[in-house]
């Protein structure tokens, strides 16, 4: 059990949370939710005792270890894999090692042997003899081959650390354990294998994710914070999200019927007030008046953009028809004899762990690539507009957000532009802003406002729901859903590309897979296509014993 209680942090004169009281206890996985700016992060560096409350204190259950998700990609960069993961239990980890430096001794003494009988026997009260498989199994599920284990992590790519460094905060059973999004970066094989460790997990855990499907699926409690408070319901993020919209309307609607009462009441008091027979009547009413209160329903914080790509002109049967690509970077070959044909009412998600491929194709059809070899032809009738993975180089400028976007716009009237980005969320002096200033979820809607503007029917967006808050991700969701031209896009937010794909594309090292299905279908046939294949190698197996 982790406990808050009377807990307040002050940032200067502002009070990020007043006097929080939430207790998560044991078997349960809790969502933490709220808007950008409220302090989901920094509410876990409280628990996990990076930062000092103001006031207020965080009492953790004697004898639980608390384990959470590093951010640090480079702090063990000196270590191997293997070792890595098993500082997730710092204790354990120390014993090992004091274990090694007093077996290595030539001089191996009497108090020597003491302690080392001491540290064995607590190196297998803490399950020391299966560490090393325990890690490597962690590592193998995210997806890290055994053959990285004995490396140093400064030989490691990004999305490998990161994977290391969830399998840290994994290991050794915690009894606490804070993830602070811990789907970043993940491909979604590794994310379905978190989602199924979390689901199984016994102990206690608080998740900060913008992943609405990941909570949806290992969250049996929410903890919404909003206006410095957090407020506990029981289910997962769809159930908040309607059990907090129904507790509105209700409130609203006694707030409602009171102000009819009230009304009543103002007008009894009116008519008879200068009545001397009424006059007890209307002091009578004028007390009940003065104790009816209306709720003080606060409106959320949260922000949702106006999110709505509207084609300025129909599209036409031919859309695009890719023949034969094939392109080689570094002297690996990234797409090889890619062929496929697209049609008008297609929404085509892009799936499978190689994004190097997908962002390569993206880059050829956008025209930012030439492909070494084939072909690619867009139907005359399409206008294309093209979402980049990086975008690094589109907000170098000194430009603010007005002048990036007013080439774009089809009216060129700086009030057209601000109205428009005041739906974006970028009202008032927002839009003076440079550019090279913005954080990565206010450049993604720039972009996406660049897109909208432009009246494109052909959307091509390598993953657009990177650094949006949960809010801009549900209005970008919706947006595409409606969109009445074709879509070509990869997420790694299942849940995006469930409602929005009715076509699923895989770019695999055999070639490349395409159905007409939904997401969810497709990773079922995925899946029977995989036990299958089990089932043929453990067949071929007893033949061979045989």
């Amino acid at each position: 059990m982790i406990q808050a209680s009377d807990v307040t942090l002050r940032i200067g004169k502002r009070a990020l949370f007043e006097d929080v009281n939430i207790k998560f206890t044991e078997g349960n996985c809790y969502g933490l939710i709220g808007a950008n700016g409220a302090g989901k992060s920094t509410f876990l560096k409280i628990l996990n005792g990076q930062i000092e409350p103001t006031k207020g204190d965080i009492i953790i259950t004697p004898g639980q270890r608390l384990s959470f998700l590093q951010q640090d990609h480079f702090k063990y960069d000196t270590f191997e894999v293997l070792d890595t993961v098993i500082m997730g239990n710092q204790r354990l980890y120390n014993v090992m090692r004091e274990k090694e430096q007093i077996y290595a001794k030539e001089d191996f003494t009497e108090e020597d042997g003491i302690r080392a009988s001491e540290l064995e026997g607590e190196f297998a009260s803490m399950d020391g003899w299966e560490a090393e498989a325990n890690a490597a199994s962690l590592l193998n599920g995210l997806g890290i081959e055994t053959e990285l284990h004995y490396k140093k992590m400064s030989e490691l790519n990004g999305g490998e650390k990161v994977k290391v460094l969830l399998a840290q905060a994994l290991f050794g059973n915690p009894d606490i354990l804070l993830l602070d999004e811990p789907t970043n970066h993940l491909d979604l094989e590794a994310i379905r294998w978190l989602e199924e460790f979390l689901i199984n997990f016994d102990n206690t855990v608080i998740v900060v994710s913008h992943d609405r499907y990941f909570l949806n699926k290992v969250c049996t409690h929410t903890a919404d914070i909003d206006y410095g408070k957090i407020q506990l319901y029981a289910g997962n993020y769809d159930f908040w999200y309607e059990s907090s919209q129904l507790m509105v309307r209700q409130m609203k609607e006694a707030n409602k019927k009171k102000e009819e009462k009230i009304k009543e009441l103002q007008e009894f008091i009116q008519r008879f007030s200068a009545n001397a027979s009424k006059s007890k009547q209307a002091t009578s009413r004028k007390r009940a008046l003065e104790k009816i209160e209306l709720d003080d329903i606060r409106p959320s914080s949260r922000k949702y953009p106006y999110i709505d790509f509207r084609p300025s002109r129909e599209i036409g049967n031919e859309v695009l028809t890719v023949e034969g690509i094939s392109k080689t970077i570094d002297g690996v070959k990234i797409l090889d004899n890619i062929s496929f044909i697209v049609g008008h009412d297609d929404k085509i998600a892009f799936v499978g762990p190689n994004t190097l491929a997908t962002t390569t194709l993206f880059r050829i059809l956008s025209g930012e690539l030439e492909p070494d070899e084939g072909s690619y032809k867009w139907g005359i009738t399409t206008t294309v507009s093209y979402f980049p993975k990086d975008n690094t180089q589109l907000f170098a400028g000194e430009e603010t957000i007005v002048d990036f976007l007013m080439p774009f716009s089809p009216e060129k009237d700086v009030t057209y532009v601000r109205g428009f980005m005041g739906r974006m969320l970028f009202a008032g002096e927002e839009g003076s802003k440079k550019v090279n200033v913005l954080s990565g979820g206010e450049r993604v809607r720039v972009m996406l406002s660049k897109m909208m503007l432009t009246g494109a029917n052909v959307l091509l967006m390598d993953e657009p729901t990177n650094h949006l808050d949960m809010e801009s991700i549900t209005s970008l969701n919706n947006g595409l859903i409606k969109f009445a031209g074709v879509l070509l896009f990869t997420s790694q937010d299942h849940q995006f590309i469930q409602t929005t794909a009715n076509r699923i594309m895989e770019l695999t090292p055999h070639g490349l897979i395409d159905k007409i299905t939904t997401y969810d279908e497709y990773l079922d046939n995925d899946e029977m296509a995989r036990k299958r294949q089990v089932m043929q190698f453990n067949t071929e197996d007893e033949e061979i014993e045989e």
